[in-house]
């Protein structure tokens, strides 16, 4: 028996499980070392799957329990200089599909929570990590963009609270038939919706003028 799996026996029946842990590895997808990109994935994915798998036997022995994956918007669509992050995330909702679709005949749940921004210190490091990869170099343009994206006051007006997601976190652990997915934050469904119906290339757009690249092209361009 894995000793993961032998301490949670000794702890006791565990209830739920969240998984919350996370950062943002910002920069171009060429310039990321793969080393960063491996331990993007490590933390935002493997982490979670090792703690699920250490839960799951006593869920299962019990013939009850709940997973909640913290993931994001960010698992939904993509943007530039997010490749590594938006993949994690990615990762993440498909794994919980899968699982919920596997545990669901033992009783267990697996519910994901999707916040938009969040007013946190995440943006600061994942700027720590782009100004690292992307800062000099051919995405420089992009990089100050998107650097700029983050500290405006207008996206600070957009972010979820914190105890707005620690409110849905709790509302998908204890809630008896929980959501699938819980999204938070202004325009959340919106977005979604826009990457669902848009054609890839229209929603290409729309993010380039978001983030403000698309005046940096036209810059680059004259």
């Amino acid at each position: 028996m894995p000793r993961s799996t032998a301490s949670t026996a000794q702890a006791g029946t565990i209830d739920v499980l969240v998984n919350c842990a996370g950062y943002g590895e910002f920069g171009s997808v060429e310039e990321t070392t793969l080393a960063e990109a491996r331990q993007q994935l490590e933390v935002n994915v493997l982490g979670a799957v090792g703690l699920i798998q250490a839960v799951l036997p006593g869920m299962r022995e019990a013939r009850s329990g709940r997973i909640v994956n913290v993931s994001s918007l960010a698992g939904e669509f993509a943007s530039p200089l997010g490749g590594w992050y938006h993949a994690s995330k990615f990762a993440l909702e498909a794994i919980s599909d899968s699982l919920r679709g596997e545990v669901g005949q033992f009783g267990i749940d697996v519910t994901l929570v999707q916040p938009t921004y969040v007013a946190t210190d995440w943006h600061e490091t994942a700027v720590g990590h782009l100004e690292a990869s992307s800062a000099t170099g051919p995405y420089s343009g992009m990089a100050a963009a998107m650097r700029a994206y983050f500290a405006s006051p207008a996206l600070a007006r957009q972010m979820a609270s914190v105890d707005a997601v620690a409110a849905q976190i709790v509302k998908a652990a204890l809630t008896r038939k929980p959501r699938t997915r819980y999204r938070i934050g202004p325009g959340a469904n919106v977005a979604v919706a826009l990457a669902t119906l848009l054609p890839d290339r229209a929603f290409d757009a729309l993010t380039r003028k978001q983030f403000g690249y698309a005046a940096v092209e036209l810059a680059q361009a004259r």
